[in-house]
């Protein structure tokens, strides 16, 4: 398939899949009220999703290696449908817990594969531009999910999850007939070799990176699960101005990913480009502390948005130009550590706030200094093993 082509359809299946995810946001919390949930139990159903993702992303990404891209995604789009009409059809908050481990567990297959997908079609060139391309699917379809959720859930709380479940139903039609697979036959064979663990991809040069990633995750996390407090503190701010705000950084950060990070990459390479997006995220995390109005949160979050929006899809490219083959295993360490920061963000942005306002705002900052020390030490022992 052209390269161009192989794009849009990736663009639509991640779009479409984030989009059914993103569409039962606003909802859940009050779906599952409404089954007799507490706000301890919702905690628990809200961070069940990402434990699964965080577990077995790396598995699945392994097995995309070994038996191919598409018949991963396909089960991984069908569990997200699945677990969408699930939630639909419950009567019990058990069957709520249940959805969500389900499809937390079978809809980690999604974004490492995705991601494999790009390192199979791309030469490293243009591996940057693809993968940012993906995060503008995903960044979009964080933008429209939630409005569409929103709107759709005034006649009844239900009918958001079975959008969700229609939108990942028409996804995988997308991939079962118009997707071909990435993987040779040959290359197949071979990517069953033996990879390293995760600890064992820790201990290398690599691990950095995804250490990196982690931080990342964590800051923004734990910026997402306070700045509405914040903004309302600080400037009063409400929900829809709050819905207005994430937009726009939301389509900063698309527009960053899927415009510019392929020339930046190609111009200063991937690691340059990682540096001044922790820097421009840094930057944001200072400036949001002067927020005094819609103004002045609506450019300080995107200024964050911009610099996060460079990061994860520069990482993605650099990883998978350090393997040959096995870029699954690759991309779904990456995708567990990413959902391991957003186990950890939200507690501890939540405990910073409740110490101070201003606190996890400040550990971003910190946060960042510590990815960016991450970086150069994976620098450094990259250029002593060239060396040696």
């Amino acid at each position: 398939m052209e390269s161009k082509k192989v794009f849009s359809i990736l663009f639509a299946v991640m779009f479409l899949v984030m989009v059914g995810f993103g569409i039962i946001i606003p909802v859940l919390p009050f779906y599952a009220e409404e089954l007799g949930a507490s706000s301890t139990e919702l905690g628990l159903l809200m961070s069940a999703y990402s434990v699964m993702q965080f577990t077995f992303a790396p598995m699945w990404g392994k097995i995309s290696d070994r038996i191919g891209r598409k018949p991963v995604l396909l089960i991984g789009i069908s569990g997200l449908a699945f677990s969408f009409m699930m939630m639909a059809l419950a009567t019990q908050l058990w069957m709520l817990f249940a959805a969500r481990i389900i499809g937390g567990l079978l809809s980690a297959a999604n974004m490492p594969t995705v991601m494999a997908y790009v390192a199979d079609t791309t030469d490293e060139e243009n591996r940057s531009k693809g993968m940012g391309i993906i995060g503008a699917s995903v960044g979009l379809g964080f933008i429209f999910g939630p409005a569409i959720g929103g709107i759709f859930s005034s006649g009844s709380l239900a009918i958001p999850f079975y959008l969700a479940g229609g939108s990942s139903f028409i996804t995988f039609l997308l991939v079962l007939f118009v997707l071909k697979e990435s993987l040779a036959q040959s290359e197949e064979v071979t990517a069953t070799n033996k990879r390293p663990s995760m600890i064992q991809a820790l201990q290398q040069p690599t691990g950095l990176l995804f250490a990196l990633q982690g931080f990342v995750s964590i800051s923004l996390a734990g910026l997402e699960a306070t700045f509405a407090y914040f903004a309302n503190d600080r400037a009063g701010l409400g929900t829809v101005e709050l819905g207005y705000i994430f937009m726009i950084m939301g389509l900063a950060g698309a527009i960053v990913q899927g415009g510019f990070v392929g020339k930046l990459t190609k111009k200063w390479g991937e690691g340059r480009v990682i540096q001044i997006g922790i820097i421009t995220s840094a930057i944001g995390f200072a400036l949001i502390l002067l927020v005094q109005d819609f103004v002045t949160a609506a450019i300080f979050l995107t200024i964050f948005g911009i610099g996060n929006g460079l990061i994860r899809p520069s990482v993605s490219s650099l990883l998978t130009k350090n393997v040959k083959k096995g870029y699954g295993q690759m991309t779904g360490l990456l995708s567990s550590f990413d959902s391991l920061g957003r186990i950890i963000g939200p507690t501890f942005g939540g405990i910073l706030y409740g110490m101070a306002i201003f606190m996890p705002y400040v550990s971003g900052i910190l946060l960042s200094v510590i990815a960016l020390g991450s970086y150069y030490i994976y620098q450094k022992k990259r250029q002593a093993i060239m060396e040696s």
